[in-house]
């Protein structure tokens, strides 16, 4: 990507102090027959990690207490997870330069439409952290919280995202900024309060499937801010984000944790329709096409 003359977004925070506690299960999750298995937790898990959400969340509980934490005024770094001298990170400041250009892009597409956009925060942690949604820590991965409307990130994540899901470089890493500023962006529209009020009416396997469409609407809205700004776009890298698709679908991520597929399980979908709807956006730059909840969007 070319991120030398981007200029970095201002609405961040890095929080310092490593929390205790960790990831843990909320208490009334069965486990074995007739609940969670622990193939079912190893893909919450690991499909937390990769785009989207707190893990917490998946299993129905929005976290416990977590650990006191020192925040920083938005734009000032207190030097924790930075580096040693109290600046920014590198990927830090190639993430911020990407939640710049998304700020521009979706600034211009709310006005547009006669709207105002109002820009999320992204919050850089290491350890652990407090959200609204819940406690986080590095395991949650990258998820955006619209109790508190931030985005939250252990940088560490891209360490994995490369080693451990085969999708290393920076348009995987923007990607993965963009999807969770789709989700800002459904929290701006109205969308997931719509849908969380639905999925409290449904089954679980109703629940997931519309979950699925909402995690997929994101992935065409992350589309949408890298055909908008192409200008940022090197050869290759719309393949390697379709690439890094197709590595986080569900079906991927629960065939190399238990080694069987079940849709009912989905929550993201599967690496076909991830593909797709990140091709829409790509393709067409419009978020109007990005309409996942209509007759044709599975």
């Amino acid at each position: 990507m070319r991120l030398d003359d981007e200029s970095e977004s201002s609405n961040y925070e890095i929080r310092s102090g490593r929390g205790g506690g960790g990831f843990g299960l909320p208490v009334g999750i069965p486990l074995g027959r007739g609940g969670l298995g622990c193939g079912s937790l190893l893909v919450i898990i690991v499909i937390s990690l990769v785009l989207g959400v707190n893990p917490l969340s998946l299993l129905g509980d929005g976290g416990g207490q977590g650990p006191v934490v020192q925040r920083s005024q938005p734009g000032e770094a207190p030097g924790s997870p930075g580096d040693a001298a109290g600046a920014k990170t590198p990927v830090m400041s190639r993430s911020l330069k990407v939640l710049g250009s998304t700020e521009r892009v979706w600034g211009k597409l709310f006005a547009d439409q006669g709207g105002a956009y109002s820009p999320t925060t992204l919050v850089f942690y290491s350890g652990g952290t407090q959200a609204g949604c819940g406690f986080a820590d590095a395991s949650a991965g990258p998820f955006y919280c619209p109790a508190d409307k931030r985005i939250f990130l252990d940088t560490a994540f891209f360490d994995e995202l490369g080693s451990r899901f085969g999708a290393p470089g920076d348009f995987a890493q923007a990607y993965v900024i963009a999807h969770e500023v789709g989700h800002h962006v459904q929290d701006l529209e109205g969308t997931l309060d719509k849908v969380h009020a639905a999925q409290r009416r449904l089954s679980e396997r109703e629940a997931n499937a519309l979950q699925v469409k909402v995690e997929l609407q994101a992935d065409c809205y992350a589309g949408v801010w890298a055909a908008q700004d192409r200008n940022l776009l090197e050869p290759g890298d719309a393949e390697a984000g379709l690439r890094a698709a197709a590595a986080v679908g569900d079906d991927t991520l629960q065939k190399a944790s238990q080694g069987y597929v079940v849709p009912e399980g989905f929550t993201h979908g599967s690496a076909a329709d991830r593909q797709k709807w990140l091709r829409v956006g790509l393709d067409g730059g419009d978020p109007a096409r990005c309409d996942t909840f209509g007759p044709g969007g599975l």
